[in-house]
């Protein structure tokens, strides 16, 4: 394994080749992995939030939003040299972590973030390849850009590799 960056809450990184991107503290908040299989080349993001559209003004392009943080991976990742035709992700998180009593009206969030990544990743024309979301429980990830895989540890559940 190479170098280990990690990724907190509303912050993305590119990683290639050895090195390993590392998010924790994944509840409904969602991981999302962007990918070159060509150039072993990825992106990480953890978002908090479903899109910009839920805050009256945003000044700044941020990781905190979902689909805000799709375009600045998706930019970042093309301006670093990948075919965005290429690219491929991967999803986690987007848990409910609390009783329906605590959820907001429209829905929880953690399943909000989930719909907002696939509309996102939808629009950019980006396959979604695996996702390991919903649940009631927590998880942390790693990216592994020298192959694509995500692998998911939760305290609640057996690990797993997406």
């Amino acid at each position: 394994m190479g170098e280990l960056t990690i990724i907190g809450l509303s912050e993305y990184g590119l990683v290639a080749g050895p090195n390993v991107l590392l998010t924790y503290g994944l509840g409904s908040c969602i991981g999302i992995a962007l990918y070159d299989p060509e150039l072993r080349m990825g992106s990480l993001a953890h978002t908090l939030l479903p899109t910009a559209h839920d805050v009256a003004a945003i000044t700044v392009k941020t990781a905190k939003f979902t689909d805000l943080a799709i375009d600045i991976m998706v930019d970042e990742l093309v301006k670093s040299g990948c075919a965005k035709e290429r690219l491929v992700a991967k999803l986690a998180g987007g848990a409910s972590m609390f009783d329906t009593e605590y959820r907001s009206f429209r829905g929880a969030i953690g399943q909000r973030n989930v719909d907002s990544a696939r509309k996102s990743l939808a629009g950019h024309g980006i396959p979604l390849l695996a996702e390991d979301t919903g649940g009631d429980y927590g998880r942390t990830v790693e990216f592994h850009a020298s192959s694509g895989l995500m692998i998911i540890k939760s305290i609640q559940k057996p690990g797993k590799t997406i």
